[in-house]
């Protein structure tokens, strides 16, 4: 799946089917509902899973929270803004989801 194909589908009200929980908790991000997409993201025990997790904290606001994600997922924060980071974490995720 694309990156635009990804987008598009945030108009309906449930993910595609088959996406890896990282993806889903990004998709639900996408929409809106952040609540829902760190409940995904908490329980994905991987680095991609701390990446998602640390977007969503410093989302939040909370950049002491997130920058223990960024660590964990052996990543920097970011100094972009938010909707740069959503789209890179996105389309690395379909890249990796794809191989």
């Amino acid at each position: 799946m694309t990156f635009a194909a990804f987008k598009e589908t945030l108009k309906n009200d449930q993910p595609p089917a088959g996406l890896r929980p990282v993806l889903e908790a990004m998709w639900w991000d996408g929409k809106g509902d952040w609540d829902r997409s760190h409940d995904i993201a908490q329980e994905v025990h991987s680095a991609e899973g701390s990446w998602v997790h640390a977007y969503l904290h410093r989302k939040e606001g909370d950049r002491g929270n997130a920058a223990y994600w960024y660590a964990r997922a052996g990543k920097s924060m970011p100094g972009g803004s938010l909707e740069a980071e959503w789209e890179q974490v996105v389309t690395v995720l379909l890249r990796e989801n794809a191989g």
